[in-house]
């Protein structure tokens, strides 16, 4: 464990450590970590798929503040897809995620005045460490070293989904190779290309339900991967 959650590894897998800056789509990080958000939940056992919704099963706060946050507006509204759960979250999401990590002395930020007038923001890394566990984790996931735990494999199938071969500094056929191994791992859990084996699945029913919903609905906002 790193200490944060899956929102938090993405977008700092998401962002160049120097430079502090998005290295790619920024609507598909943002609906990563929305998904994300959810993940987690499930991986608490605080949400579960059901008839075609996100559903509470455990109000319990979970400890984590922008998690909770999340979990507190789940309780509060009427049920709704995945799919519309990833478009309510993602709108304002990443500078709470960024607001968290600077707190925690992950990453600062650097307010840039440009034309006198325009501020730019970036978001170089302090504590290396985080991210090198972060990576790690899924270097012993991609080179198949060892059975990629719950969360390392729930982690694996949302960088599939939102196509985040790039922020693992991979280009050409080692990137290709990463994204056959990222949906592997996927479907090793159980939930790619559509479906849910839950008889296969080495994760929980209820996180896999989760995820694959998830997944669906961010290759639709996204559209289909070439």
């Amino acid at each position: 464990m790193t200490g944060v959650g899956l929102a938090e590894e993405l977008l700092l897998l998401g962002y160049d450590d120097e430079s502090g800056k998005a290295t790619g789509s920024r609507i598909a990080l943002d609906l990563g970590m929305a998904a994300a958000v959810l993940v987690d939940l499930a991986l608490a056992g605080r949400v579960a798929f059901s008839d075609g919704s996100i559903v509470i099963t455990d109000p319990t706060p979970t400890g984590d503040v922008i998690a909770d946050d999340v979990l507190a507006k789940i309780a509060n509204d009427t049920p709704h897809t995945p799919a519309s759960w990833l478009q309510r979250l993602r709108h304002g999401l990443r500078d709470r995620i960024l607001g968290d990590l600077c707190d925690r002395g992950v990453i600062t930020d650097v307010d840039e005045t440009r034309l006198d007038h325009i501020h730019v923001h970036r978001y170089p890394v302090l504590d290396p460490s985080v991210e090198a566990e972060i990576r790690a984790r899924l270097v012993d996931a991609l080179t198949g070293e060892r059975v990629p735990d719950e969360r390392t494999a729930a982690l694996a199938a949302v960088m599939a989904a939102i196509r985040v071969e790039p922020s693992l500094g991979l280009t050409g056929p080692a990137a290709e190779d990463a994204r056959n191994r990222l949906l592997e791992i996927a479907r090793g859990a159980g939930f790619a290309d559509g479906g849910v084996d839950l008889e296969e699945s080495t994760i929980r029913p209820s996180v896999a339900l989760v995820i694959a919903a998830l997944s669906r609905a961010i290759e639709t906002a996204l559209g289909i991967r070439a």
